[in-house]
């Protein structure tokens, strides 16, 4: 789950971290009247669960509180990424003297959480992943002072403020492991020109699996913040992630599933389809039935990314004629001719497999492997056949 930048800085703000002054708008007035309170000149900012807000036009500078009204009454229902904004942050612009970089998260590698720090924050981070330095945390212990001067040398902090960072990256460590998060950042940690450490931005990401240790963060989940086919998916009971690419993925279990997408981007490599990738993760779980096979096949042919559906069902609980089933009742009424390319094995797999032989659908086909099937999708996703070449 995650939360609104507002919302993080409260949970931040609980904690000793320094945030700026401001309030959150549902209106254009309100807007306004929080603008008018800050002296006029503030920052009028998009609450969406996204990147790109900047780019997007979802951050604007303003320098009356007439204009905050103005530039909250442009986002204010405006789509970023496919999410409506409903909410706004109005703050006083930050007198910025440097942008540094602080976060918190879990290193799968390691199996251990990793607190970064980096002289360079806010969207140049990216540009020099070389200059990050990294402690990692016994989740017994906790976050060391030796730690933390670690982080303070390597990113060459000047001396003076060494305590107050201290201070920030302590308070930082305790919100990650106190709220079953998997990510608590802050970027940009800005050094300001009266010398203090202020967090100008803020992410949280909390544990979905930990949510029922965590009430009062669950009680913030903003449902209309989140992407309507994840929504659809949850409502169905489905394991459902939207990714960037062009290839829907339906497959049972969550280790087959990112196996399939690993495959997917290295066949497209090998086709010359650099930008070509999954779509989504969707994993059916065990057992599933037709209808949430159809529901799932529904939530993916939404995706107006989507240009080919690889399924990928290596059957125990599973059985293959639930599956077909479930895809043909979609693939039978839908009015999309997007391909479908199916590779059934395990239980009833010769079953499910007739009954798509039979349908003689022109648009949802058969693969013996799991390559042969993604060598399909990944050309059908550019426009060719099997037969084609390169």
């Amino acid at each position: 789950m995650n939360l609104h930048e507002y919302q993080a800085k409260q949970l931040f703000a609980r904690y000793g971290i320094p945030v700026l002054n401001g309030g959150v708008a549902t209106s254009p007035q309100e807007a306004y009247s929080i603008a008018k309170e800050l002296g006029g000149k503030v920052v009028v900012k998009a609450q969406v669960l996204t990147s790109g807000r900047g780019r997007s036009g979802g951050i604007r500078l303003v320098h009356s509180a007439e204009e905050a009204r103005l530039s909250a009454e442009h986002m204010l229902g405006m789509s970023i990424a496919g999410l409506v904004i409903h909410k706004v942050i109005i703050e006083p612009i930050a007198d910025i003297t440097q942008e540094l970089y602080l976060s918190v998260v879990n290193d799968r590698s390691a199996r251990l959480p990793v607190i970064m720090a980096s002289a360079t924050g806010g969207t140049l981070l990216h540009k020099v992943p070389e200059k990050v330095i990294r402690e990692h945390l016994d989740p017994d212990l906790g976050l060391h002072d030796f730690q933390v001067r670690q982080l303070a040398n390597g990113i060459h902090l000047p001396r003076h403020l060494w305590a107050a960072f201290t201070r920030i990256a302590h308070a930082l460590s305790r919100c990650f492991f106190e709220n079953d998060c998997t990510l608590a950042e802050i970027n940009p940690l800005a050094l300001m020109g009266d010398g203090q450490l202020v967090a100008l931005d803020g992410s949280i990401t909390v544990d979905d699996n930990a949510l029922f240790r965590q009430p009062e963060l669950f009680e913030r989940r903003d449902w209309l913040a989140e992407h309507p086919l994840e929504i659809r998916a949850r409502e169905a009971g489905l394991s459902y992630i939207r990714l960037d690419g062009d290839i829907g993925c339906m497959v049972n279990g969550a280790g087959l599933a990112m196996t399939s997408m690993d495959i997917i981007k290295h066949v497209a490599a090998r086709f010359g389809f650099e930008h070509c990738g999954a779509a989504n993760f969707l994993d059916l779980g065990g057992g599933a039935r037709a209808d949430q096979v159809a529901a799932g096949l529904r939530v993916i042919l939404a995706d107006p990314k989507v240009k080919a559906v690889l399924v990928n069902i290596f059957g125990g609980i599973t059985r293959g004629d639930e599956v077909a089933r479930g895809l043909l009742s979609v693939a039978m009424l839908s009015n999309q001719q997007i391909p479908i390319i199916c590779r059934l094995v395990g239980t009833n797999a010769e079953a499910g497999r007739n009954l798509i032989l039979d349908a003689k659908l022109p648009h949802v086909s058969l693969a013996t492997t799991l390559i042969e099937a993604t060598e399909r999708a990944v050309l059908a996703a550019g426009g060719l056949t099997h037969g084609d070449s390169r």
